[in-house]
């Protein structure tokens, strides 16, 4: 079954180019050139991957990725025209899960998303038998990767989950910021720990009744993160 992609961004060059070179490698792709039309596709579609432009018209490209994480946990690639750390991490704060910055090139965009694919294809093939995890009133369903706490549902991105899961599954383990960003980002990844730091602080907001006095994920200062078993 070929995989799905949604492309956005309004220089239609661009959009053009990204196309032609997925479609030669067999995924089907869709295209939207501002906001409120990506965010139509992406009610109204299944997609495997969205590659999401920063600055776009009616509706800007943060916005748009805010929008889709009330309701999807579709690995979001924000594209942005500067090399601006303040993009990356505002990308990331509003729930995107990698970044490329332009101009880049295509065979690049090209691995990043077949990386992340890869990991995405493989979670769905290891997880066959129901693994479920409970800590207190939190209960983690590895196989619906669904998050419940006591009787609220919690929505999270597909790294947070991924994050959650990890730590979850290797109570009181301490992961450093570098191994989760070669475990759960992959070693491609060429992000800095910054990204694993906007994550953890997200999923705490999630999780945590006090995000500032965490009851599962704790940080061992200097080295990283862990979930306490």
């Amino acid at each position: 079954m070929s995989r799905r992609v949604l492309v956005v961004d309004d220089e239609k060059l661009i959009v053009k180019g990204i196309r032609f070179s997925l479609e030669q490698d067999g995924m089907e792709v869709d295209c939207a050139y501002d906001g409120e039309e990506a965010l139509k596709l992406a009610k109204e579609n299944a997609y495997d991957m969205i590659l999401l432009d920063i600055m776009l018209p009616k509706h800007d490209g943060f916005e748009v990725c805010q929008q889709i994480r009330e309701f999807s946990d579709v690995p979001i690639v924000m594209l942005t025209a500067r090399n601006d750390d303040m993009d990356k991490i505002l990308g990331l704060e509003y729930g995107a899960d990698d970044y490329i910055t332009k101009p880049f090139n295509i065979l690049e965009v090209k691995a990043r998303i077949k990386a992340i694919m890869r990991r995405t294809g493989k979670r769905g093939k290891t997880q066959v038998n129901d693994k479920m995890i409970v800590k207190g009133s939190m209960k983690i369903d590895c196989e619906s990767r669904r998050v419940v706490i006591g009787e609220r549902e919690v929505n999270l991105t597909a790294k947070e989950f991924d994050l959650l899961e990890l730590l979850a599954m290797n109570p009181n383990k301490v992961y450093s910021r570098e191994n989760l960003l070669n475990i759960v980002w992959g070693y491609e990844y060429p992000g800095d720990a910054r990204t694993v730091d906007v994550h953890i602080r997200r999923l705490r907001e999630k999780i945590e009744t006090n995000p500032s006095d965490p009851k599962y994920v704790y940080t061992k200062w200097g080295v990283g993160y862990y979930f306490r078993g």
